[in-house]
């Protein structure tokens, strides 16, 4: 990993934190907050892995230059 997305992992996990104690403000079940979870964990997955193959792209579109 490079020092460039170090930034972005801490804050990424930071906003996790903020939903999961949002989400348990809410007083769920156990099976409602894990599937609910679950969600937040692969939006912000997706969210990093789309990001993530946006910086690869311009990184080997600017080698081709």
């Amino acid at each position: 990993m490079s020092p460039d997305l170090l930034l972005p992992v801490i804050t990424s996990i930071g906003w996790l934190i903020l939903v999961g104690s949002a989400l348990a403000s809410h007083r769920l079940g156990w099976g409602p907050m894990v599937k609910m979870t679950l969600v937040w964990v692969a939006i912000f997955a997706g969210i990093f892995l789309v990001v993530e193959w946006f910086m690869i792209a311009r990184d080997t579109a600017s080698g081709l230059i």
